[in-house]
Order: C-alpha cells, then sequence, then structure tokens
C-alpha cells in the first residue's frame, strides 16, 4: 500500500484509493506491453516492409502503437471529463472545483501514470534511441503532474486539459509511419501534416493560452492546492507550454517544406 505521505496532505488517502492507484498504474503498465506485443504482430500485416526493418526501427515502431493507443485514451477520457461529464461543472457539486475526483478520472490518470512510466523506462535503457532529452523532460514532467494530482486527488480538471494535448500524438506517429513506410511523397502524409498543424494549434498552443486563462482566473482556488502541487501549477505547465511552442515550430517549417515539395511534383 501507498504511504501516508503526499497523499495525507490533501486528505485524499482512503485504502480504496490506494488501491485503486496502484490497480490503475499497473493496468497501464500492462496495457502498454500488450499493445507493444500486438503491433510487433500484427504490423506485418498491413506493412510488409516491416520484417526488413532493424531492430532499432521495429523498437520505436511498436513503441509508437502503445504512445497512439494512450494518445487515443486519455483524449477520449479527458473530453468526457471535461466536457460531458459533470464532475467540473459549476454547481454541480458542493466540493470545490480544485478538489474534485471520481474513480473514473483516479483510474485514468493512474493508466496514464502507467504509460509515462513505462515509456521513460525504455527511453532510459534505449537512450536515445526513442528520444533525446526534451522526451525525457516531457514525460518526467507529465508523470510528475498526474502522480501528484492522482495521489492528492487535487487539480484534476487541469491535468486532463494538459493530457488533452495527447490527441495530437496520433498524428505525430502516423507521419514517422509514413516516412520509414517511404511514404513521404504520399497525399494521406500531406494531409496528415495539415492535420497535425491545425491540431497542434489548438490543442497545445490554444489550449494552452485557454488553460492559463482559467487557471489565474480562479488563483483563489489555485491556493488552496497543497504547497507542492500549488508551486508545480505554476512551474510544470510553462515548461510543457515553451516545449510545444518549439515542437510547433519545428512542425510549421516541417509542413512548409513538405507542401512546397507536393507543388512543385505536381
Amino acid at each position: 500500500m501507498l504511504g501516508p505521505g503526499l497523499i495525507s496532505i490533501a486528505g485524499h488517502a482512503t485504502p480504496i484509493k490506494e488501491l485503486l492507484c496502484l490497480l490503475s498504474l499497473f493496468a497501464g503498465i500492462i496495457i502498454c506491453k500488450i499493445v507493444y506485443q500486438l503491433t510487433g504482430a500484427i504490423s506485418p500485416f498491413f506493412f510488409t516492409g516491416y520484417v526488413k526493418l532493424d531492430w532499432q526501427k521495429k523498437l520505436e515502431w511498436n513503441n509508437r502503437g502503445f504512445s497512439t493507443f494512450h494518445a487515443l485514451l486519455v483524449a477520449a477520457a479527458s473530453l468526457y471529463v471535461l466536457l460531458e461529464s459533470d464532475l467540473f461543472c459549476d454547481g454541480a457539486q458542493d466540493e470545490l472545483m480544485i478538489n474534485r475526483t471520481s474513480a473514473f478520472s483516479d483510474s485514468i490518470l493512474g493508466i496514464s501514470a502507467g504509460y509515462f512510466l513505462a515509456d521513460l523506462a525504455m527511453i532510459f535503457y534505449y537512450f536515445p534511441a526513442l528520444g533525446g532529452t526534451q522526451y525525457v523532460l516531457h514525460h518526467g514532467l507529465s508523470m510528475f503532474a498526474i502522480v501528484q494530482s492522482l495521489l492528492s486527488g487535487q487539480a484534476q480538471m487541469y491535468i486532463f486539459m494538459v493530457l488533452f494535448t495527447e490527441s495530437t500524438t496520433p498524428c505525430v506517429n502516423l507521419r514517422w509511419y509514413l516516412d520509414v513506410a517511404g511514404q513521404k511523397n504520399s497525399q494521406l502524409y500531406v494531409c496528415n501534416g495539415v492535420a497535425l498543424f491545425l491540431g497542434w494549434l489548438v490543442a497545445r498552443i490554444l489550449l494552452f493560452l485557454f488553460f492559463f486563462y482559467h487557471m489565474f482566473s480562479h488563483f483563489d482556488l489555485i491556493k488552496k492546492v497543497y504547497p507542492l502541487g500549488f508551486y508545480s501549477l505554476l512551474t510544470v505547465p510553462p515548461v510543457l507550454a515553451l516545449l510545444n511552442i518549439v515542437w510547433f515550430w519545428k512542425i510549421a517549417k516541417g509542413l512548409i517544406k513538405t507542401l512546397r515539395k507536393a507543388r512543385h511534383s505536381q
């Protein structure tokens, strides 16, 4: 069982919630393992060149399989929690918005923490084959923020806002798959590049602007978060936003290059 340290600060510790945290965390790791194996098993049926890839390419191919699965899962869950459910609706509960949780939200955060832990472990083990220091920083900060929110039961609304940014990951992975498959000149590659640019603009730039606006317009609630969580809310999101801006600049340059190449080939 988890100790009383971090979660007792916000009074979120109960045996049932601790067990749920552990089970969802392990479920996230196990799901990553299963999807990783399934990706390797079914990929030859969709891309015959898969068997000819070297071990490093196969490793990243399978890794991006469970990365895509996680992204679709948490993006859908985030939309549901933020827009469909009444968990964070004004006046829906007597509990302060900053302290609201549910068994579903805790489970999704636990699964996501398991994903980031599994992916981070692979990144370290095969470093830098699966990504450099920027990926380590992104995954490390994401897992740090998710685990804090999960164990304390605070600020989950803001964590789900950030998790929705994972909705751009399938486009990122598809671009890599098409590149490896030799389809950089295909119409699908161009369309995916446009979708990635627009999706990144909305989910990772504009959404972060709304995130900061909402957070500071409700700063009276933010100040009720326990100290470590409070300072994390003030520091982690800006770092992630900066990373998103850097990556957005690279995506924009890549899209311009792709569109120019496509126009000249016509």
